[in-house]
């Protein structure tokens, strides 16, 4: 059996994943494992997990991808390097640490240096993204493109995929950078806590492109294939991009990236304690739109350049779901793959399948049509953590050995009865999305339902939508496009005549970042839909992560932990349904006074 363990280390979103003989067998956050939102450094528990999974032990790895490789543009990287000494300092310091992985890995492992047989591979950062989303994608042939803040001193590639091989066509290289951009516009904006852009994103909804203009002064296309920054506009380029984190289980910290200059023309920055008035809305429309210019020529050149109908997609700036909704309307492009984890936890996928197709010249035979890799708890796992919890208090009235079908019946009454329901099945998923594995579930026909779940367990800004799960073969009757949305990656418009019928998930602009849930790949989970589907008419439910102000849970124990300390209504876990016995009182009351007004 071939191994190959792919690792992204010392770097925000630190990842494992292992393939054997060509198929992948699990990948993981460190984060999900080890509490810490974003978790950087060497994710020793995400490697241990994977390593269990191909039951091997470190020593018995053939193959580790690393996805940085420091010799890349080492000759743009020198030109910098004399212009900015601190900058300098801090990627000598980077390329010592990954030097140094052999030795971490087993001093990590308790391993002798010398037992770790595997080759090393050192796979270029956006090479690894490029490889993510291609050699797990349904296609044969496609366009791909990477594009994020910075990576082995790139922030864009695309190529043509053909086969096992990825052929590069060209790139942006520092300090030219759409990740980059967006970030230090969205610092600007107040929000400066690592991977804030997703809220500004949906932010942008509630303004108008008032400073288009100027925005697109910030960034613009200048040829084909070929965006540019206004430079004067970001401090990076001659400071550096400045990522700091205490140890391997803290949060990245990122330094200011927007300069004076901006404020000069724009106005002073938001403090993050500060109201969000008309004008910050407008400011998020502005920067949303003047990125989605610059990404549509890009997809238009792209699709000229290759001759492609199907489109890869991969780094940071593929979760960009709102401009992903619109590639079908400016370009030519009839297919696209976003995989679940596009963002650098991805890049321990896609490092580790360059060397399975690339380097060891191995067909491909794996498509990713499910983000179900992490970490599975067994029936009795799941019991012993009920028994224990039921035994610490005695507000919960718990249902068992529920049969599948009598689960899912009484699971869908609970939602559209109106209660919030922590859905906790199956293993846990790839990537930034809660997909129906560890799941928050609610009635997406009641216009309440978002204030509800933010009051009550979410805690979090307002203006945030929710996202809508739909059966995929009823996407067409809810929503204006029909291409499937397994992983949550695209934003289409909800038809007009049905935003009254799902309003809880349907955001101020009409849209909804939906979840497509096909039989196939997710089967529980469609049985689900499809259940509550028969009994209210709508094959729609609310669906958001399963976490409060912390990385999604992993573990029956953290599911139990969020459920007591929220107002979560009903846990569903397994074949177990626990119902606080305050919500199911009232639950009788209601129903004792219906059938009073029955009679």
């Amino acid at each position: 059996m071939m191994i190959i363990l792919g690792i992204n280390a010392y770097h925000a979103n630190a990842s494992a994943a292992i393939i054997a003989d060509g198929r992948l067998l699990a990948a993981v956050e460190e984060e999900r494992l080890n509490r810490v939102k974003y978790a950087a450094g060497l994710p020793v528990r995400a490697i241990q997990y994977c390593l269990e999974q191909a039951g091997v032990k470190l020593s018995e790895v053939d193959h580790i991808a690393i996805p940085r490789n420091p010799w890349a543009r080492l000759g743009t990287k020198l030109r910098f390097a004399m212009r900015m000494p601190q900058f300098a300092l801090d990627r000598a310091r980077v390329m010592k640490r990954f030097a140094g992985i052999h030795a971490d890995l087993a001093a990590a492992f308790e391993t002798p240096a010398e037992k770790i047989r595997a080759q090393f591979h050192r796979i270029e950062h956006h090479t690894a993204h490029l490889a993510s989303a291609y050699f797990v994608s349904p296609f044969e042939r496609s366009a791909v493109l990477s594009a994020d803040g910075l990576g082995d001193f790139a922030s864009s590639m695309w190529a043509l995929g053909e086969g096992p091989r990825i052929k590069p066509l060209g790139e942006i290289t520092f300090p030219h950078s759409l990740g980059m951009y967006y970030t230090a516009l969205t610092q600007y904006i107040g929000f400066w806590k690592f991977g804030d852009e997703y809220k500004v994103m949906g932010l942008a909804a509630y303004g108008q492109p008032e400073f288009l203009d100027e925005f697109r002064r910030i960034v613009y296309v200048d040829a084909p294939l070929s965006f540019r920054l206004g430079l004067q506009y970001f401090t990076h380029q001659s400071q550096g991009a400045d990522m700091t984190w205490r140890d391997a289980d803290s949060t990245p910290v990122l330094g200011r990236l927007f300069s004076t200059y901006l404020e000069q023309r724009l106005g002073p920055a938001r403090q993050p304690d500060q109201p969000l008035e008309q004008r910050h809305h407008n400011l998020a429309a502005s920067m949303q739109a003047a990125l989605e210019e610059v990404l549509a020529a890009h997809w238009s050149a792209l699709a000229q350049k290759t001759g492609e109908k199907s489109l890869c997609l991969a780094g940071g700036v593929a979760f960009n779901c709102v401009a992903n909704g619109k590639i079908f309307d400016h370009s030519p492009f009839e297919r696209v793959y976003v995989q679940p984890a596009a963002g650098d936890a991805g890049l321990s996928v896609g490092a580790a399948f360059v060397v399975n197709h690339q380097v060891l010249g191995r067909p491909r035979e794996f498509v990713m049509d499910h983000a179900g890799w992490g970490p599975q708890f067994s029936p009795q796992q799941i019991r012993d953590a009920v028994d224990k919890f039921a035994a610490s208090g005695d507000d919960v009235q718990i249902a068992e050995h529920l049969d599948e079908s009598m689960l899912l019946r009484t699971t869908a009454r609970h939602i559209a009865d109106g209660k919030v329901l922590g859905w906790f099945q199956g293993r846990v998923e790839w990537g930034p999305r809660a997909l129906g594995q560890r799941s928050i579930l609610a009635d997406p026909r009641r216009p309440e339902m978002k204030e509800v779940l933010n009051r009550r367990i979410k805690h979090r800004e307002t203006f945030r939508p929710f996202a809508p799960s739909i059966l995929e073969e009823a996407t067409g009757e809810y929503f204006e496009k029909t291409h499937p949305s397994p992983f949550m990656t695209f934003a289409y418009n909800v038809r007009p005549e049905k935003r009254a019928v799902i309003p809880a998930p349907t955001h101020v602009d009409g849209t909804a970042r939906l979840q497509t849930v096909s039989r196939t790949a997710n089967p529980l989970y469609w049985k689900l839909i499809h259940a509550f589907g028969d009994l209210t008419g709508v094959p729609v439910v609310l669906n958001t992560s399963f976490n409060d102000n912390e990385p999604i849970v992993c573990r029956p124990e953290e599911a139990l932990d969020c459920f007591q300390r929220t107002q979560m209504d009903v846990l569903v876990m397994g074949n177990f349904v626990l119902e606080k016995k305050s919500v199911a009182a009232g639950n009788k009351q209601s129903a004792a006074r219906g059938a009073a007004r029955a009679k």
